[in-house]
């Protein structure tokens, strides 16, 4: 029989000194959103499967929590990722013309976890831009992403860039079934040649060539001068090659310390991306502590397939790095029923101080907090005094 304090596996409580963290993050991410002019939305947790699945291919649906509503019968969806919704409260509860801007912070689920260590219960912060197609949104997103991970104590950042209209030129007017798409893009995203070889056979020749090229096409500024001349002069690609190259040319301008890369063989969530896409890293991570791009389509099955894109990451994750955060500062005062010292501890906290009262035959130890003065009471008054 298993314990009952025992949680499911990839699923752990979040304990007072990392909570405090992801507070000081999220707030901190959603003045600076806030700051860039995006508004807060709170969607609900679960909502009908289909809604929550519009546009976002078989890997977000992998991912779902499903359960049957008790009042409707209908298959209900614990949200993995917030994008939908917002795409859904952009088209039919905002439904404004021109731009609008959206940010969002709260749990999602996930029926397996990302990683070894990963939890299935991250706390996803993400901004979405709908209505504007040009590549100014593109930049917006990504020097708000850089601007929180910065503002969050993350040093020797980099962003990886790759855009999924170069594959898109590549496969036009191949032969490729969705199978053979799908199997595709996961050997390029991990750069395994043999099964590109294998896939790729039956292909016209300068496809085939063309994918043997995207595994190569990966590491600095260099890349995208070779790709000019390894990939076909298709209009489809050559927009993507020129695009990347005005936003690297952007980015390095607005952050000199930012290392920027590209990737063209990584094609993650390739059903889901319709041009750009990013990743940022940081110096002691392997995993990417945000990810986004452009994605168009997501509006589309709520009839208004307007240009979006956004970005999100885990305030849990981002919690693991950066800044430590030091020990709060408190005032301890005893317990008592003295109206003056009540009166006291009820000013002080009301002013914003954290005043922790020792309850009768308790020594306070709160490792979140560090008690630097103390009330007490001094000539018939309660007075602070600071702790030597």
């Amino acid at each position: 029989m298993l314990s009952a304090w025992l949680l499911p596996e990839h699923i752990a409580d979040v304990l007072p000194a990392q909570a405090r963290r992801i507070e000081d993050l999220r707030r901190s991410l959603l003045d600076r959103a806030r700051g860039y002019g995006f508004e807060l939305v709170m969607p609900p947790l679960l909502e009908h499967l289909e809604s929550l699945l519009s546009g976002t291919g078989r890997e977000l649906d992998l991912k779902t929590f499903k359960l049957v509503d008790q009042l409707s019968g209908r298959t209900l969806g614990l949200r993995a990722d917030t994008t939908p919704q917002a795409a859904r409260i952009d088209a039919h509860l905002l439904n404004r013309e021109g731009v609008t801007r959206l940010c969002y912070c709260g749990p999602v689920l996930h029926t397996r976890p990302a990683g070894l260590n990963a939890t299935r219960e991250p706390l996803q912060f993400g901004a979405e831009i709908f209505g504007h197609a040009g590549l100014e949104a593109d930049l917006e997103v990504m020097e708000l992403a850089l601007d929180g991970l910065q503002a969050a104590g993350l040093q020797d950042l980099v962003i990886d860039l790759a855009d999924a209209r170069v594959l898109r030129g590549l496969f036009a007017g191949a032969p490729v079934d969705a199978v053979q798409l799908q199997d595709l893009v996961a050997a390029l995203s991990d750069k395994d040649a043999s099964a590109v070889e294998q896939l790729s056979a039956g292909l016209p020749d300068q496809t085939r060539q063309s994918l043997r090229a995207l595994l190569r096409l990966y590491g600095g500024t260099e890349v995208l001068a070779a790709a000019q001349e390894q990939l076909p002069a298709r209009p489809l690609v050559r927009t993507a090659l020129e695009q990347l190259q005005w936003l690297a040319t952007h980015l390095a301008s607005a952050y000199p310390g930012l290392r920027i890369g590209f990737d063209l063989s990584d094609m993650s969530g390739y059903a889901y991306y319709s041009g750009t896409r990013f990743a940022v890293y940081a110096a002691g991570s392997s995993d990417a502590l945000a990810r986004g791009g452009r994605y168009d389509e997501v509006g589309a099955v709520f009839g208004r397939n307007r240009p979006a894109v956004g970005f999100s990451l885990d305030l849990k994750a981002l919690s693991e790095l950066g800044r430590p955060v030091a020990a709060g500062r408190a005032i301890r005062a005893p317990w008592g029923e003295d109206a003056a010292l009540r009166a006291a501890v009820r000013q002080l906290r009301a002013a914003g101080e954290t005043v922790i009262a020792m309850l009768p035959g308790h020594e306070v130890e709160a490792q979140a907090f560090e008690c630097d003065r103390e009330l007490v009471l001094a000539g018939g008054q309660w007075q602070l005094r600071t702790v030597s």
